[in-house]
């Protein structure tokens, strides 16, 4: 393995690439990786560097943002196939549909959507900023999409008559609340965080719900040595890194992203090395998509 990141590594130096990994990439893939956070924080931190090449190991949803946000770079994606399901959910099309059946009314959109859908959407919201976004938003009404369960939850946080799009995550909703249960029982004096993308009951039976930025925030407090981790399981590499000698439970270890785990060592040199697969946005929806991201983005 050691060859093969040295290899990456010169590749990277060649390409003036930055390598980008979500924190739910492989420990390795994490390793190698200039920058490692959650979707928008990572494209974000793209945009800013004076990289010509951004190698982005995610899903797709997540390189489709890093385009947009920096058209003057080029972006790989290490597997053209690691897509969301959630994001899949719901298309434009749709999207237009719902607008005409509710006109008027203003649409949030997760930033766990394609380019496209987007793009027919208001104002974008991450897990993070969902509730600071939704309260700035003018009137009562909202249409959310595409994530059922994180609306849900900032629904009961805002207090807004929100009309819920029926996507959710299928690996969040693999967690649920006896896991969680079954842990504080094991462990009496651990506390349990969870993403807001988990159902309502594994919510309530948390102690907190937030993005994986506030878990890993929340595993600094000095109060925190052990701590029940309601999200993808590879999250909890990044978690052992930065807080040695704390111990750290997946809330379940059937919450694996299978879409997360196309991307490899392999795949990313290849991927530097061939300079393919490259992921556009058309210049027409790039611009209506960063519109709404960048409301969001002011209101933050």
């Amino acid at each position: 393995m050691a060859e093969l990141q040295d290899k990456i590594l010169q590749l990277k130096k060649e390409r003036n690439a930055v390598i980008l990994a979500h924190n739910y990439q492989r420990g390795e893939v994490q390793d190698i990786a200039d920058f490692v956070g959650d979707s928008l924080e990572l494209a974000r931190q793209a945009a800013a560097t004076d990289a010509d090449v951004i190698a982005f190991c995610g899903v797709h949803f997540m390189a489709e943002t890093a385009a947009i946000l920096s058209p003057d770079k080029t972006v790989l994606l290490p597997d053209e196939g690691a897509g969301c399901p959630m994001a899949n959910m719901i298309t434009a099309e749709q999207l237009v549909a719902k607008k005409q059946e509710l006109p008027g009314v203003p649409v949030v959109t997760y930033v766990n959507s394609s380019a496209a859908v987007k793009a027919e959407s208001d104002y974008c919201c991450t897990s993070a900023n969902g509730v600071k976004v939704v309260e700035s938003v003018p009137g009562n009404d909202i249409i959310f999409v595409p994530d059922q369960y994180l609306g849900h939850f900032i629904q009961t946080q805002t207090g807004k008559n929100m009309v819920l799009w029926p996507g959710y995550c299928p690996t969040h909703v693999k967690i649920l609340p006896e896991d969680i249960l079954n842990l504080k029982k094991l462990h009496p004096n651990v506390k349990a965080v969870v993403h807001p993308e988990c159902r309502p009951d594994v919510i309530d039976a948390a102690d907190l719900a937030t993005s994986t930025s506030g878990m890993l925030r929340y595993a600094r407090r000095e109060d925190v040595t052990e701590l029940i981790v309601g999200t993808e399981v590879d999250i909890i590499h990044r978690l052992k890194k930065e807080n040695p000698g704390k111990q750290f439970y997946p809330a379940s270890p059937k919450a694996i992203c299978p879409n997360m785990k196309k991307i490899t060592l392999e795949k990313l040199y290849f991927a530097l090395e061939s300079m393919s697969p490259v992921i556009t946005v058309p210049p027409d929806i790039a611009a209506r998509a960063k519109a709404a991201v960048d409301r969001m983005v002011a209101i933050s």
